[in-house]
């Protein structure tokens, strides 16, 4: 062989054994986490809607107003509606007990003219008989007091029950209406649509004039200062999702920083369509300013533990064996891992030199 060719071989073989990399294990902190990735909601935020077809009458805020709950938002109006509370009032002033106290008055003197005349019959018919009795008078005027008397006696009871009847008449009319007349006055009330929370209005999506429908959002309504984090976990990894995690948040608004939430809540009914599950966070510590819809990424931290042995991953295959540099093979017993290292909890030491196994 030349010196040349010796040369190039060297070189060759030197460059082949120079690009094995080689690592020792470090002693760090590991966290072991599930990725998790969502969007920023306010708390309590939701969608208005109206109750009804019809066209915005009037709007009373604008997107960026502070709301107080029970303050107007928007008001939507509808014909037919206003048409039926007017209705419902002249109904109620019509049979209002008030405006009925004539009838009143009339039945109840029928009542006292029926018993007059029952107390007139009575005594000429006691009159007629104490004659009879006597001698004096015929049977057959006896027998017409006494007929007259039993009329006049059947005329006052009847024109009692008369009485009683349209007093129960006129109070269920009368409690009727007024019903009717709040049933209307709660509907009516309805299409002025009210802040359901202490918030802000985060949209409008209507304007004066236009035409809404029950199943058009109107209006979004939240917490001006707390939001909630809502996340999406693949169903593989949703058992082992507890509340009080820790989640370490990373907001493409606040680029670099890192904000520490606790998972509060786990809806329990996983989206068939994603086969994911919907786990909500509130922040430990929250950033200044947010606005809802903002994205994030998120881990959901299992466990953790310091000063732990580790190395990459790529530097375990099947996660079980190891390849010092000078030529051994290790079974190893893992631990924790990360997306880029593993614990490694016996079989090598912190002064092992390790290689990376060939692919």
């Amino acid at each position: 062989m030349s010196k040349k060719l010796f040369i190039v071989l060297a070189i060759f073989l030197y460059g082949c054994k120079s690009k094995v990399e080689k690592i020792k294990p470090t002693i760090e902190s590991i966290s072991e986490s599930i990725y998790a990735s969502g969007t920023v909601k306010s708390k309590n935020q939701y969608q208005v809607f109206a109750p009804v077809n019809g066209i915005v009458d009037d709007v009373f805020v604008s997107e960026g107003d502070t709301i107080k709950k029970g303050a107007s938002i928007l008001s939507v109006s509808n014909e037919a509606q206003r048409l039926n509370k007017e209705n419902a009032e002249l109904t109620e002033r019509f049979s209002d007990l008030n405006a009925n106290q004539g009838k009143l008055n009339e039945a109840k003197l029928f009542v006292e003219f029926a018993k007059n005349k029952m107390k007139n019959d009575s005594t000429l018919f006691f009159k007629q008989k104490t004659l009879w009795q006597q001698q004096v008078g015929t049977g057959v005027e006896l027998e017409q007091r006494e007929l007259a008397f039993q009329n006049s006696k059947t005329a006052y009871y009847s024109s009692q029950v008369k009485l009683n009847d349209l007093k129960r008449q006129l109070d269920f009319t009368s409690s009727q209406s007024k019903k009717n007349l709040l049933i209307s006055t709660k509907l009516e009330s309805d299409y002025t649509l009210k802040s359901e929370i202490d918030g802000i209005v985060y949209s409008i999506s209507k304007s004066k004039g236009e035409i809404v429908g029950v199943q058009t959002p109107l209006a979004v309504i939240g917490d001006a200062n707390k939001f909630i984090l809502e996340m999406q976990v693949d169903e593989h990894d949703i058992l082992k999702i507890k509340k009080g995690l820790i989640v370490l948040v990373t907001l493409d608004s606040y680029k670099g920083k890192v904000f520490e939430a606790s998972v509060t809540k786990i809806n329990p009914l996983m989206n068939e369509r994603s086969k994911t599950f919907l786990v909500e966070a509130e922040f430990l510590k929250q950033p200044e300013l947010l606005y809802p819809n903002i994205t994030f990424e998120a881990n959901i931290v299992l466990q953790s533990k310091e000063n732990a042995l580790l190395i990459p991953r790529n530097f375990v295959q099947n996660d079980t064996l190891v390849f010092k540099s000078n030529g051994d093979k290790v079974l190893v017993k893992t631990g924790l891992r990360d997306y880029q290292k593993i614990e490694i909890l016996s079989g090598i030491s912190a002064e092992d030199e390790l290689i990376k196994p060939t692919e």
